[in-house]
Order: structure tokens, then C-alpha cells, then sequence
């Protein structure tokens, strides 16, 4: 009888024409699920919980857009009536507004805890300059989603938000500018920020999230050392 190969002989799986990022295998049926190692832990869950919390955010999000309107005359109005008179309003509203901070919060844990057990080295490099990009783009949901209830604290702290890349040389201001969508915070401002806020952002995020999910498929969980 042959004598069966063992582990050491069994030639190593080819490396894929792809690369280290192509999505050829993720089209395979016959592609098993990658397996979670035990050295996982409860904090692997942050990236998953930020994920679901950006879930519950679009979707709280759909519900206030039926009753907002992003007009300075009437946009703390329209606030106020879905706080006060719209059915289950003040809810979705305080779900939404702690959801964003807390989505932030567990961004950071995310990143924090590859960042503690060195999780950023090659081959999942990528991974972690995609976490870096969607992690700023977190930030810019909350900054636009910040001036829309059209508030005094919402107005200044825009105001300052925005004078901090204008503090840069010779680019600051023409970005400022930009931000701003003139000289100073204006209704221009906050329909400006209403247009990222529910439609550029979120699709710049949904594809981030995309590729960033398909680069841990194609890699796998990493293990802890």
C-alpha cells in the first residue's frame, strides 16, 4: 500500500492570482467559514457592536428624516414637535443621539485593542489604515449630525469645529470656507451638512465597511500573541 503523505508533505495551498485581497474566493461555495480563534476574547465583539450600532443609527436615522426639515426657521421646531408630539418621538431621538456617541466609543475600543496586541502589521496592514479612514468618517457623521437640531450650543460648536482646519496654513481657510459654505456658520452651513450627513457619508461608509469586511474574510481573524 502507498504510504500516505503526511502533514509536512502535503504541498502548501498555492497563493491565490488575486493577491492577498482578491475576492475570487469569497465568490466560492464550497469556502468553509473562517474560524474564530479562542484567543479571541469579549473585547473582538467592539468592531461587530460598532457595526450593529451603525445599523440601528441608519435606522433611527430614516425614521427622524419623515419629520425634520433642514431649514434654520423651522429646524429646532421640527426637533421639538418629534420630541413632543410624534409618537414614541423623544425615543428614537435619544436612541439616536446616544447611539452616535456610543458608536465612537466602541470605534475606538475597536482600534484600541488592535492597537494594544500589535494586531496592525502586515498582512492586515490594510485593515488597519481602512479602520483609521472609517473611524474618521464616524467623526464626520457626528460633526454634521451635531449642527442639525440648529441649537446656540449646536451653532458655536460648529463654529469652533470648523475654525480648526481653517488654522492651517495657506489651505485652512479656503477649507473653512468650504465647511462652511461661506464666511461664517449659515442655513448654507447646515443644509450642507444635512446633504452628508444623510446621504454622502453614510454611502462613503457602507462601502468602507464593505472592503473592510471583505479584507477580513479574505484573511481571516487574526490570533492573539
Amino acid at each position: 500500500m502507498a504510504e500516505q503523505p503526511t502533514k509536512q508533505d502535503t504541498p502548501a495551498e498555492p497563493p491565490h492570482p488575486r493577491g492577498r485581497y482578491g475576492t475570487a474566493r469569497l465568490l466560492e461555495p464550497h469556502l468553509p467559514p473562517p474560524l474564530v480563534p479562542r484567543s479571541i476574547g469579549w473585547a473582538g465583539c467592539f468592531g461587530g457592536l460598532a457595526f450593529l450600532l451603525f445599523m440601528i443609527q441608519a435606522y433611527t436615522g430614516v425614521l427622524l428624516l419623515v419629520y425634520y426639515k433642514p431649514d434654520p426657521a423651522r429646524a429646532w421646531d421640527s426637533v421639538t414637535f418629534i420630541k413632543s408630539n410624534v409618537q414614541m418621538g423623544w425615543l428614537i431621538q435619544r436612541i439616536h443621539t446616544v447611539g452616535a456617541d456610543m458608536m465612537i466609543a466602541l470605534v475606538l475600543m475597536h482600534m484600541a485593542r488592535v492597537t494594544y496586541y500589535r494586531l496592525y502589521h502586515p498582512p492586515r496592514e490594510y485593515h488597519w489604515l481602512s479602520g483609521i479612514a472609517l473611524l474618521c468618517l464616524t467623526l464626520a457623521m457626528e460633526f454634521t449630525g451635531y449642527l442639525l437640531p440648529w441649537t446656540n450650543l449646536s451653532y458655536w460648536a460648529v463654529s469652533v469645529g470648523v475654525e480648526i482646519p481653517g488654522s492651517v496654513p495657506i489651505v485652512g481657510e479656503p477649507i473653512a470656507d468650504w465647511l462652511r459654505r461661506g464666511p461664517i456658520v449659515s442655513g448654507e452651513t447646515l443644509g450642507f451638512f444635512y446633504a452628508m450627513h444623510v446621504s454622502v457619508l453614510p454611502a462613503i461608509i457602507v462601502i468602507g465597511l464593505i472592503a473592510h469586511y471583505i479584507m477580513v474574510r479574505r484573511m481571516g481573524v487574526s490570533k492573539l500573541l
